[in-house]
């Protein structure tokens, strides 16, 4: 009976390294004595703090920083009346590290760290960072430190840190560490916990987590796991698709919305007088320039008010190039209708002539804009796909310039003379209506919409003398499919090129798209030469 009593005695001996550690607690003296010992104290002091870090106060834990920072920088310095913590290595005095007295530290020495040792004392101290550091980018530091050392770490740790985050951020970073370590845990369950947990919070990010397991041990040993897995990665490989599809519709739109901006003005003014107006796309960048000059002058005359400044430049930048437009037909383009090819010239150098003034005036650098919230960041939506409140805001702009566009066009003694014009300019001009005068305020109307186009461009594309060029060849493909003058042409035209250059561009590059989507339109004005939608005339 005694033989069997001392080999089941052994037995329990053996197994209990297998056993987890329970957390003891965090006790300053033991701690200061294990980091003033050889490496092996080092090291098993080092392991309890991370191991107590769950239950520790934080004012327990600052102060197992405070001793870990100083053993790592070498500020530690050890005698026969305790540790000692320095200002500096090799200073002549310190504070005592448990009552704070100054003592010298004549007789005292640093204690050396071993590789293995300051493996541990970082991981401790990355611990203690993610638990007390005050700023988010000390906590996410430490985060970063422990993500590379996730086996070391009790699961309980990243919990109570993901508890207590108050950055939105930094918490779901937590929670796919925790997630990631609960992934290689040694607890079936927990693994399997983990998967449903990941496959919840779809992203390309989790997909690739997942799929990772695939060639692990524990996905070949427990088929419930590999079930669990193979179900998991389907659902996020979906979820993904769903989210990548959104985000290009997303993208699609918000791109078509910019050459709607963009060309709105244009098929006014083409469809009214037939002018190719080169200089539309050099409106759009005296557009966002005037939203620069509104913003310069809130930061310098309301600073608190800054957030608004983009609402006020709505009307600036509108009434700013209308006037400009205004004062183009005035002095160039009145001397030069039904002579197209000399009306073309005229407003390729009014381009040329706006971009160097602007260049002279202001520079050639791109402007600094200060984004407002309703304009930064974004919210996620569903897998990768984010709404950026940018883009967002670009589209709902460019639905109110088409609803305010339609009113003018629609519901104003101006709209009327406008469209009389357009169908007939002969009887509208025996029925008594100042053409000139019609002419220079839609010349004027699809100026300033072009303004409201660079407000909205602001937000998302680089502004500088050169931006307006980019958008002239795309805002005139939209213009001619849609129909000259036809404003619900140009929205339609506006979609489809925005959607197919989206769609197109991932898959031959951005150049290669244009040059599809171009011979496109070439094929179908081939077939249908008046656009999409052909804007009534009267003969």
């Amino acid at each position: 009976m005694n033989r069997v009593r001392a080999v089941l005695a052994a037995l329990a001996m053996l197994a209990l390294p297998a056993l987890p550690a329970a957390a003891a607690p965090l006790e300053r003296a033991a701690l200061a004595a294990d980091l003033c010992g050889d490496a092996a104290a080092q090291a098993r002091g080092a392991e309890g703090v991370v191991r107590a870090a769950a239950d520790a106060s934080a004012e327990d834990l600052r102060a197992a920083g405070h001793l870990l920072a100083a053993l790592a920088e070498r500020r530690l310095a050890c005698g026969s009346a305790g540790a000692l913590l320095l200002d500096r290595a090799g200073a002549p005095d310190g504070q005592d590290a448990l009552t704070g007295a100054t003592r010298p530290a004549a007789e005292a020495r640093a204690p050396v760290l071993g590789l293995r040792q300051r493996a541990l004392v970082e991981t401790a101290r990355a611990a203690v960072a993610l638990l007390t550091a005050e700023s988010v980018a000390a906590r996410a530091a430490g985060l970063t430190t422990l993500e590379r050392r996730a086996g070391a770490v009790p699961d309980a740790v990243l919990e109570r840190a993901r508890d207590a985050e108050s950055d939105p951020g930094l918490r779901a970073s937590i929670a796919g560490a925790a997630q990631a370590a609960a992934l290689s845990s040694a607890d079936p369950e927990k693994r399997r916990t983990a998967v449903a947990a990941v496959a919840a919070a779809p992203s390309g990010a989790s997909l690739a987590r997942l799929r990772a397991l695939r060639g692990e041990p524990a996905a070949a040993s427990d088929p419930a796991f590999a079930r669990a897995l193979d179900a998991g990665i389907a659902s996020v490989e979906r979820a993904v698709r769903i989210g990548d599809g959104l985000a290009i519709l997303y993208n699609a739109l918000s791109f078509a919305s910019i050459l709607f901006m963009a060309a709105v003005g244009l098929a006014i003014i083409f469809g009214l007088m037939g002018v190719i107006n080169l200089a539309q796309g050099e409106f759009i960048m005296l557009g966002a320039y005037a939203t620069w000059g509104v913003q310069e002058a809130f930061r310098h005359v309301a600073p608190g008010l800054l957030d608004l400044y983009l609402i006020a430049a709505i009307p600036v930048a509108f009434g700013a190039t209308a006037l400009v437009g205004i004062a183009v037909e005035a002095l160039v383009l009145r001397h030069l209708y039904r002579r197209p090819l000399m009306s073309l010239l005229a407003t390729w150098a009014v381009s040329l002539f706006l971009v160097n003034l602007v260049r002279v005036a202001v520079g050639t650098q791109n402007l600094q804009f200060a984004m407002p919230p309703y304009v930064s960041g974004g919210v996620p939506l569903y897998a990768d796909f984010v709404v950026t409140w940018n883009r967002l805001f670009a589209i709902l702009f460019a639905a109110a310039t088409l609803a305010l566009t339609l009113v003018v066009l629609r519901r104003t003694p101006l709209g009327l003379d406008i469209r009389a014009v357009t169908q007939n300019r002969d009887m509208a001009a025996c029925l008594g209506l100042p053409t000139r005068r019609i002419d220079r305020l839609a010349f004027g109307l699809g100026s300033g919409l072009a303004g409201l186009a660079g407000v909205a461009l602001c937000p998302i594309y680089s502004v500088n003398p050169g931006m307006g060029s980019g958008f002239v060849i795309d805002a005139f493909m939209v213009v001619v499919l849609g129909g000259v003058g036809s404003l619900a042409g140009t929205l339609v035209a506006a979609l489809g090129i925005g959607g197919a250059n989206v769609l197109i561009e991932p898959l031959s590059g951005a150049v290669a798209a244009k040059v599809i989507v171009l011979v496109g339109i070439i094929l179908f004005l081939q077939r249908r030469p008046e656009g999409l939608f052909a804007a009534r005339r009267r003969r």
